[in-house]
This record gives structure tokens, sequence and C-alpha cells, in this order.
């Protein structure tokens, strides 16, 4: 069987662009918040988003509740993200939304290490942000997130 690869769409991080070569080199990429994962049986590997970045391409692609309640769900479970990967692509990524809507609900989860991500260097944009109209707005990061969102983790 043969896998197709669809491109999502812009990323939104300010990164160099790479041409993935089958040597390309496992510290280039991680330095991109990417990595290499064995395909099927004698397929070959891929390049993949680590889950730091992976968990920040979602953020950005939100546009209502319902998705601001299904990254909440992930977020619940990412008690395994590393903080420094986390920090390095802060400083990468170009979408305000994005980066506090990440760290509004990481801090919501109350996760060990969203106490040792760093935020220097990190630009969070001014102003309030909306995702939801009416909902209810993080003071911290300036976000408005459903006043429901505690509802759907039961």
């Amino acid at each position: 069987m043969k896998a197709e690869v669809v491109l999502c769409g812009k990323s939104p991080f300010n990164l160099s662009a790479l041409s993935f070569k089958a040597d390309m080199d496992d510290e280039a990429l991680r330095n991109l918040g990417l990595e290499w994962v064995d395909a099927d049986g004698d397929r070959g590997r891929i390049v993949v988003a680590t889950p730091e970045r992976a968990i920040l391409e979602l953020c950005d692609g939100v546009s209502d509740a319902s998705l601001v309640y299904e990254v909440d769900a992930l977020m619940q479970g990412a008690d395994t993200l590393r903080p420094q990967r986390l920090s390095m692509l802060l400083r990468h990524c170009t979408s305000i939304k994005a980066k506090r809507l990440f760290l509004a609900l990481a801090e919501r989860h109350q996760h060990a290490w969203v106490d040792h991500v760093s935020l220097d260097g990190v630009y969070l944009g001014k102003g309030k942000r909306c995702l939801v109209p009416g909902g209810r707005l993080n003071p911290a990061y300036q976000i408005t997130l459903p006043t429901d969102l505690d509802e759907h983790l039961r």
C-alpha cells in the first residue's frame, strides 16, 4: 500500500526550510522540532514533527470552540513534553494565537514541565485575542477560551 503525504498549510515557525534527504542529520532535524521515525517494515524512514512541534502546529490551526476542546484534551495527556525544545519552538513560532493558546492550556493542566519552559525571547503580541466569541478571557495570556472548557474533560 502506498501512503500519501498531504501538506496541511504554512508552518507557524520562522525556521529554515529543509530538503529531506535520507542522510539528514538527526541534530539538524531536532533543531527544527522534527525527527526521523521508521516506516512500516522495510519502507525506510520518514520525518515527522516532535510532539512539542505538533501541539504548537495544532494550536495554530484552531478556529472554533470544538477545536479548542480537542487541543485541550490532547494537552491534558501531554505530560512528557520537553521544556527546552518547547522554549526553542516558542521563540521561533510566529503565531501569537498558537503560543497563547498553548501556554494557557499548559498552565491549565499544571504539567510539571511548565515551570521549566523559558519565555525569554518569546513574543506574545499585544492586545486580546478572541478564539471563542462570548468565552472567558484567560487573564495571563489575554486569549478568550470557551466558558464550558471544564465540562469537556469529564
